[in-house]
């Protein structure tokens, strides 16, 4: 079956930066602006505004926080693995 609609989420991190977003049908939905520290809903002013629950800005930083705990943990398990020639 078809699905009518592409739904998508990605969370990204580095040691010192993060990506929590989501798009639909190749669209931006919603962010998180670490900087503002609150989510942002890029939508034209001529639509109802849509919103997540409240609470998706405070997930947005624990995904973050916890990509770059498994970004340390995975740098540490691979740090002794020789280099493929």
């Amino acid at each position: 079956a078809d699905a009518l609609h592409s739904d998508m989420s990605i969370t990204g991190c580095s040691d010192s930066d993060g990506e929590d977003m989501y798009g639909l049908d190749g669209e931006e939905k919603a962010y998180a602006d670490f900087n503002k520290k609150e989510e942002i809903y890029p939508q034209p002013p001529f639509i109802d505004p849509i919103t997540y629950v409240e609470g998706t800005y405070e997930s947005a930083v624990a995904n973050v926080q916890i990509c770059q705990q498994n970004l340390k943990v995975v740098r540490e398990a691979m740090k002794d693995f020789p280099p493929k020639h």
